[in-house]
């Protein structure tokens, strides 16, 4: 390892050691991340938890077009939730590297239950109004912009650097089988009693996680004492100087702001182009989340890294591939078939990032870096979802969903020139 390689890989020499195992492990070694106690405590709660955060979403979704019945408010309303994690990002990835992102995200969740309890008497009493949504969706991305970076930092302290690959793709599975099991069930309540049960649901089902989240015994390092500007200003200078974190970062953001129209418009194809209403909303939802399970616990198989770049061009190949297919649909049948290749793409190529970004960081960045992360997986989201309501306002939804795919590929053909670069500075790093 050269002296530039172990300067921006502190991780690498970690990495060495689990090269010797075979690249894809026996699905039982899928689930080697939970041998660790805290881990299997997190997994818990967020097995409960997300579920009902995944019911809110499509009904928060459906209410916002009950409300207006339309397109544009439907990009509004993410583009609300969202757009805190892109602002306050940054800060949010400082006080993970500055303070215990294990009380952080204890204090994030319990924010976060108010919110939803709050939506939920709101709408349950029959008060509210498409402003309450868009101030909620405001006030949790906030709560989102400091919950995302501490957790995903958190992610390593509660297994190992030997099992982050099975940690973070268990994670994303576990995220995506409440997609199966959240939108379904929001879809079946929604139309026999409306949006407000989902959202007192989902405020009950944080105890569970924070109950958790307080049982976990977790060391984390001191940080060390500096100006809070001149950390931040550290942590893009590290981001910038070492290319594969900048490349990395960047297709991400672009992929996920492609991906932005799969879920704004949903709602349009599910109602007004399939005449489903919010049953099928809440089938396309599910059907989604079942791809993404099985991108996710597909890659929790792998034992080494090194394969990661070439997983994350396929997957956006696939997903510009499914953007295409879906914007055509003649039926809602097909559409339904469709959706699992959106959900396995996407999620795998996040998993995927996630991981190369976390195996090259060294710890002391880890917040700062997550957090640009998260700014490019859900925080560009934002501009993605206002595009896609103003867009399908002006040239419909089918147009605009074509239009994303045509995107997306443009960002794998990028990111396919750029991965010879990428290799090259794995192989540096010594990193397999």
């Amino acid at each position: 390892m050269n002296d530039q390689a172990a300067e921006h890989n502190p991780a690498a020499a970690n990495c060495t050691e689990a090269g010797a195992a075979p690249p894809i492990a026996s699905w039982s070694q899928s689930f080697r991340a939970l041998r660790h106690r805290n881990f299997r405590l997190f997994i818990t709660g967020q097995a409960v938890s997300l579920t009902g955060t995944w019911m809110q979403n499509v009904a928060q979704a459906w209410l916002v077009y009950r409300l207006t019945r339309s397109e544009f408010f439907l990009g509004l309303a993410m583009f609300s939730m969202y757009l805190p994690v892109f602002l306050l990002g940054p800060v949010g990835g400082l006080a993970a590297d500055r303070y215990s992102r294990h009380r952080i995200v204890i204090a994030t969740q319990t924010l976060a239950m108010a919110q939803a309890l709050l939506l939920a008497v709101l709408t349950l009493s029959g008060e509210v109004r498409i402003w309450h949504v868009l101030a909620l969706a405001f006030s949790l991305g906030c709560i989102n912009a400091f919950d995302m970076p501490a957790r995903q930092s958190l992610i390593v302290h509660m297994a190992s650097k030997e099992d982050l690959l099975s940690a973070i793709s268990l994670n994303s599975t576990v995220f995506n089988l409440a997609r199966v099991v959240g939108p379904a069930v929001a879809g079946i309540l929604v139309a026999a009693v409306g949006e407000g049960l989902c959202f007192l649901i989902n405020g009950i089902s944080f105890l569970p996680v924070i109950g958790c989240l307080a049982m976990m015994r977790i060391v984390e390092a001191r940080r060390r004492p500096q100006s809070p500007w001149a950390h931040l200003k550290e942590g893009f200078r590290y981001a910038h100087r070492t290319r594969p974190v900048r490349m990395l970062l960047a297709f991400s953001g672009t992929l996920n702001v492609s991906a932005a129209p799969g879920m704004v418009l949903a709602p349009v194809f599910a109602d007004a182009i399939f005449q489903r209403g919010s049953l099928g909303l809440g089938f396309l939802t599910t059907a989604m989340g079942l791809g993404a399970v099985a991108g996710t616990l597909g890659l929790a198989r792998r034992t080494r890294v090194g394969g990661l770049p070439d997983v994350i061009v396929l997957s956006a190949a696939l997903l510009a591939a499914g953007m295409a297919a879906f914007a055509w649909a003649p039926s809602f049948y097909v559409a339904l078939a469709v959706m699992p290749l959106l959900g396995f793409s996407i999620m795998r190529q996040n998993a995927s990032t996630n991981t190369l970004l976390q195996t090259m960081i060294p710890d002391e960045y880890r917040g700062r870096i997550m957090a640009l992360y998260s700014m490019m997986v859900v925080g560009m989201v934002p501009l993605g979802s206002l595009a896609a309501g103003t867009l399908a306002e002006h040239f419909g939804a089918r147009w605009t969903m074509f239009g994303a795919s045509l995107a997306a590929a443009a960002g794998a053909v990028v990111l396919r020139w750029k991965l010879p670069a990428i290799r090259s500075w794995m192989r540096d790093g010594n990193i397999q």
